[in-house]
C-alpha cells in the first residue's frame, strides 16, 4: 500500500509539473490576447511614403507581400557576428535595396547611454534583418553625454526632429536592447501607430497589458508632430506617448504575437502601467517638442549609424 502511495503522489507531482509548463509556455499567448492587423491586412494598412529627396535608380517597384509572408525566424547569434561584406551601407547608416524600388523610408532611432556591446551587437543584427525588407532605411543613435538621469523621452524627441528634418515620413522608436525575430515584422508606418514588440521573450511573449506602448513602436512624423513629440521631463520609459495619442483621438495597432516576437537582451524588465494624466491635452501642448532644449555635441556620420551626441 505503502508503494502505491509514493507512486499516486509522483503522478501528481508529474501532473502538476506538466500544466505548470503549459501555463507558462509562449504559445498560450493566444491570438484572442489582442487585437491586431491579420497577415492578409497588412499590404492595405501601410502608409506607403519615402523620404524626401529620395530617389533609387532602380527599374521596378519593391513588392512587400513576400516579406510580411516570411514564416522565418533570425537567429540571435547573428548579433555575435560581422556584416556581410559589400553591405551597401551608405555613411550615417542609410540603406537603400538596389534590387527594387523601395516605396517605404522609415527612420530608426535609438536612444543611447554606455551600452557599447549591446550597441555593437544591435547594428550588426539590425541591418542585416531590415536588409531584407527592401525598405529605405537609416539609424539614428542620439547618445546622452551629460551625467543627468538618462532621459529616454527626451533622447527620441531629438532623433525624430532629426530624422524630420532629413525628410523622413515614418519613426520607429527603439530600445538597443531588443531585437525583432520574425523578419515579417515589417519596420514601417501603418496607417495607425503600431506597437511592433508586443511579444518579448522575458515575458514570455506575452502581452503584460493592452495599453503598453514602449520597446519598439512605429509612428508617422505627422502624428508624432501631432501630439507634440513626448514629455523632455520623463527621465523613464515613453510612458505618456499612449496618453497622448489617447488624447488626440489616434488609436494604436499591433500585429499578431508571432509575427512581433523580440529577444531582449537587458535583465531589467519593465512591467510600468500607464495611467491616464486628466491633465494631459494641456500638458502635451506645453512640453514636448515645441519646448525642446538641448545642446548639440556633435554629429557624426559612422559607416553603421548617424550618431548624435548631446548634452541635456
Amino acid at each position: 500500500m505503502r508503494y502505491y502511495g509514493i507512486k499516486k503522489k509522483i503522478l501528481y507531482s508529474g501532473l502538476i509539473v506538466f500544466l505548470f509548463i503549459i501555463l507558462l509556455h509562449p504559445s498560450r499567448n493566444a491570438k484572442g490576447t489582442y487585437e491586431f492587423i491579420e497577415r492578409d491586412n497588412i499590404l492595405s494598412n501601410l502608409l506607403y511614403d519615402t523620404a524626401e529627396n529620395f530617389s533609387s535608380t532602380a527599374i521596378v517597384d519593391c513588392d512587400y507581400y513576400n516579406v510580411v509572408n516570411d514564416d522565418s525566424t533570425l537567429s540571435i547569434s547573428i548579433a555575435d557576428g560581422d556584416l556581410i561584406e559589400n553591405h551597401r551601407i551608405k555613411d550615417g547608416g542609410e540603406y537603400v535595396p538596389v534590387e527594387c524600388r523601395p516605396s517605404l523610408s522609415t527612420a530608426i532611432i535609438i536612444p543611447y547611454r554606455d551600452r557599447a556591446e549591446q550597441l555593437r551587437a544591435f547594428l550588426v543584427y539590425m541591418h542585416m534583418f531590415l536588409r531584407r525588407q527592401f525598405i529605405h532605411y537609416r539609424i539614428y543613435v542620439v547618445e546622452q553625454v551629460d551625467n543627468k538621469p538618462f532621459n529616454t523621452a527626451k533622447l527620441m524627441n531629438i532623433g525624430a526632429v532629426a530624422a524630420i528634418r532629413a525628410g523622413f515620413p515614418c519613426l520607429v522608436l527603439h530600445n538597443v536592447d531588443l531585437l525583432p525575430l520574425r523578419p515579417a515584422n515589417l519596420y514601417a508606418c501603418t496607417k495607425l501607430p503600431r506597437h511592433l514588440s508586443s511579444s518579448i521573450n522575458k515575458f514570455r511573449f506575452v502581452l503584460p497589458h493592452q495599453n503598453v506602448f514602449s520597446g519598439v513602436v512605429s509612428i508617422s512624423s505627422k502624428q508624432f508632430k501631432l501630439i507634440n513629440g513626448m514629455t523632455n521631463g520623463n527621465t523613464g520609459d515613453r510612458s505618456d506617448l499612449y496618453n497622448r495619442l489617447q488624447v488626440a483621438g489616434i488609436k494604436i495597432t499591433r500585429y499578431e504575437p508571432i509575427l512581433s516576437r523580440y529577444y531582449m537582451s537587458s535583465q531589467k524588465l519593465q512591467r510600468k502601467v500607464i495611467r491616464f494624466n486628466q491633465d494631459m491635452k494641456l500638458e502635451m501642448n506645453k512640453d514636448g517638442l515645441n519646448s525642446l532644449k538641448y545642446t548639440e555635441v556633435a554629429t557624426v556620420l559612422h559607416p553603421l549609424f548617424t550618431h548624435i551626441m548631446v548634452d541635456l
